[in-house]
């Protein structure tokens, strides 16, 4: 048992390094302090829910707008729309086994240099977000917790605050912003896995194994995109990253700052 420990403590060491190296700030031990208080569980769970969620359907987005056709976008949607049904408008029974991945192959716009690469990496991330969205819920319905509403954190939006508005800037932009939500999600993943149960320990960690490339794919794509070097649209952003993270904030959720 100490041999396991020890081997999944330098596990969890390992995926960490480079996204701790990354991200500019470690999460405030006051966030993982409210994290791990059981009142605050059903909330943790819906709002990562609704994370896995969203991080599918900013990648779908990034496709639809730049890199397929309209057919294939159309198929995109179709994909997306009986959790997005589910989530927003209360349709279905949450059983997503029944659906399909993709209907069809995806076509690159000719146009669009790199929609090769960027449709690779972002249906496998979709893929994977819709999984693992699945798994928060199943895991919610086990406990008995009920899929609410949730206002949308300050997190993302403030973010996306300091993109670029022209292209290819605004793709580049993007990209960085999606590197830094996915680096903080995983440094959480394994900020709060050893202060729950067995079974949400085992899941944080097992999602921080499968999810720790993401920022990677998402910063090897805004520099295949960029004729020149992003060093330091990656420093600012992870800069208004860290003060998102570091500021108080009044509203608990999986991407929160410092408990007010």
């Amino acid at each position: 048992m100490v041999f396991e420990h020890m081997m999944k403590s330098l596990d969890i060491k390992t995926l960490l390094t480079p996204i701790n190296t990354f991200l500019l700030c470690p999460t405030p031990q006051s966030w993982i302090d409210e994290a791990i208080k059981p009142d605050n569980l059903p909330t943790l769970l819906v709002d990562h829910a609704n994370c896995e969620l969203k991080a599918a359907q900013t990648a779908m987005l990034l496709l639809r707008r730049y890199a397929v056709d309209k057919e294939s976008g159309e198929a995109l949607l179709a994909w997306l729309k009986p959790y997005e049904d589910f989530v927003y408008r209360k349709i279905g029974n949450g059983d997503f086994t029944q659906y399909k991945s993709l209907s069809k192959k995806l076509m690159s716009k000719s146009e669009f240099e790199h929609g090769d690469e960027l449709i690779s990496k972002m249906v496998l991330l979709i893929k994977e977000e819709l999984h693992h969205f699945q798994q928060v819920w199943e895991i919610m319905q086990s406990r008995g917790i009920e899929y609410g509403n949730l206002p949308a954190s300050r997190y993302a939006r403030g973010m996306m605050r300091h993109v670029r508005s022209h292209e290819p800037a605004k793709l580049i932009d993007t990209l960085i912003c999606g590197a830094y939500i996915e680096a903080r999600s995983c440094e959480r993943f394994a900020m709060v896995s050893s202060h729950l149960d067995s079974e949400l320990e085992n899941f944080y960690i097992s999602l921080l194994r499968s999810e720790a490339r993401h920022f990677e794919d998402y910063l090897s794509l805004a520099q295949l995109i960029s004729k020149d070097d992003i060093s330091q649209r990656i420093t600012l952003f992870g800069e208004h990253e860290a003060q998102l993270i570091l500021d108080t904030d009044a509203d608990f959720k999986f991407h929160s700052g410092a408990p007010a």
